[in-house]
């Protein structure tokens, strides 16, 4: 039930949004056209077009909206701004790419840009507003929920944290049961102590209790089965929290599997065909003009500087572990001195200053330049353009035995740029606590794919070409 209220809080707070925005564009529209004579906007502009843009801009950014909605109703200053940032944008991106594609000189641009400022204005406003005020109206004291808790007596002074987090979809705590007779819970705001469970059937018909929430699964059948019994007797909804994640130390994902329920350590979307075709389709898109247009001028370049600074082959080709740890030659312009083959050095990394690297190749190497060759690796299947980053396998092998899930991210293609390259992840892994954030948010990437994410990696990480951080070298 708490579920259903809050997806309906999400989507009615998602509906006012569009209908907000709608409503301003045709009366900001009306009011420029009326009263502002220095815009020149006229009546036989056909605003239509415009309107379906800023809609699908809109509505392209309910996937940023859904990672927060969680805490929808408790969003601070640099969230809101973040998440109207974030729509502003794509209606601006949308917008835009219908004056190029119409070549429309009949626009206002003055019009388009004030309504686009005004409209993030709004938008901050009323996800930092909105939200709760919806909340109260359709969860107030005319739908609250007379909630009943049970569990341990340790897991009482728990509820105060997640209740802070639930009160707004009606929640209202009625007491708490433990299921130890002889325990006496420790003193706590987030529900009166009522007895053992034993006390379930009195307290149930007395307070009007309209849900109970199981903490946590009784030891002995027999108490599991009477509580669902008294509850189903009773009319109550029952909740019942599970302590998987608790006893196996790691998050888990809820699936169902041919009428049979599971828990899993991550999420998978690319396993979802659908998905990968779409991803497939975004790896081509980008890698198709990199490779015809970008890649051959940047080859001749590349192999006339090296002619002068270090002769030797164009490129430098290794093995790499790509998706299910299958190697694959990876394609890179070559940016160090030839040297003979030593596996040590082979598999050291490159260091800040280190005088392996050529002059010209220090300037490829910083702007991710080097890294273009693998473009053809992403049109041949073996890369995606967005995905964990592939190391040397002396390092793969180092690695997993620093990291116990570092093997997980083999589970998709290794991309030319990934969440922790967007994020400035780059250069030389120096410490342990490097590593083990690059690898956890490369699962999180994993378990969190979307295509909006992959767009937004690919956005951050062209900056970076031109605007690249530190760790870049």
């Amino acid at each position: 039930m708490l579920a259903n209220r809050h997806r309906g809080l999400v989507r009615i707070h998602g509906a006012a949004l569009l209908l907000g925005v709608a409503v301003f564009f045709w009366l900001y529209a009306e009011f420029i056209m009326r009263y502002v004579p220095v815009v020149k906007l006229s009546r036989e502009v056909n605003l239509l077009q415009y309107f379906l843009c800023v809609v699908i801009g809109l509505l392209a950014g309910a996937e940023r909206i859904r990672g927060v909605e969680s805490r929808l109703t408790r969003l601070g200053g640099a969230e809101a701004a973040g998440l109207a940032t974030t729509q502003v944008g794509l209606m601006a991106l949308a917008v835009f790419a219908m004056m190029f594609a119409t070549q429309d000189r009949s626009i206002s641009r003055l019009f388009l840009g004030s309504f686009l400022a005004w409209t993030w204005l709004g938008l901050f406003f009323l996800h930092g507003w909105l939200p709760r005020r919806l909340a109260g109206f359709l969860y107030g004291s005319g739908a609250r929920i007379p909630t009943l808790f049970i569990g341990r007596a340790e897991t009482l002074p728990m509820l105060d944290d997640w209740l802070k987090q639930r009160m707004h979809l009606g929640v209202l705590p009625a007491g708490f049961l433990t299921l130890d007779e002889l325990a006496t819970p420790a003193r706590s705001s987030a529900a009166p102590f009522m007895g053992a469970v034993d006390k379930l059937p009195r307290v149930l018909a007395e307070k009007a209790i309209a849900q109970v929430i199981l903490l946590e699964v009784p030891a002995n059948p027999l108490i599991a089965r009477q509580i669902v019994e008294q509850c189903q007797a009773q009319g109550c909804r029952l909740l019942v929290h599970h302590l998987v994640e608790e006893v196996l130390g790691h998050p888990v994902v809820s699936s169902d599997e041919g009428g049979h329920h599971f828990f899993t350590l991550h999420d998978e979307p690319l396993e979802d065909p659908l998905n990968r075709a779409l991803k497939r389709l975004f790896d081509v898109l980008v890698a198709l003009p990199v490779v015809v247009c970008l890649l051959p001028p940047l080859m001749l370049v590349v192999w006339v500087v090296q002619r002068f600074q270090s002769p030797g082959p164009l490129f430098h080709v290794r093995a790499r572990s790509g998706e299910g740890r299958t190697e694959f030659p990876m394609l890179k312009f070559r940016s160090m001195e030839l040297a003979p083959a030593d596996p040590r050095a082979e598999g050291r990394q490159a260091r800040l200053g280190d005088d392996r690297i050529y002059p010209f190749a220090r300037f490829l190497r910083r702007h991710s330049l080097d890294e273009f060759p693998q473009f053809w690796n992403v049109l041949i299947g073996e890369m995606s353009v967005v995905g964990p980053r592939p190391v040397m396998p002396v390092l793969d092998e180092e690695f997993e035995r620093q990291v116990r899930s570092y093997r997980s991210k083999h589970w998709v293609k290794p991309g030319i740029t990934g969440l922790a390259q967007s994020e400035g992840y780059r250069g030389e892994i120096q410490t342990p606590e490097q590593l083990h954030e690059r690898i956890r948010l490369d699962l999180y990437y994993i378990a969190h794919w979307s295509m909006w994410l992959d767009v937004q990696i690919t956005l951050k990480t062209l900056r970076q070409v031109f605007l690249p951080p530190k760790s870049a070298y």
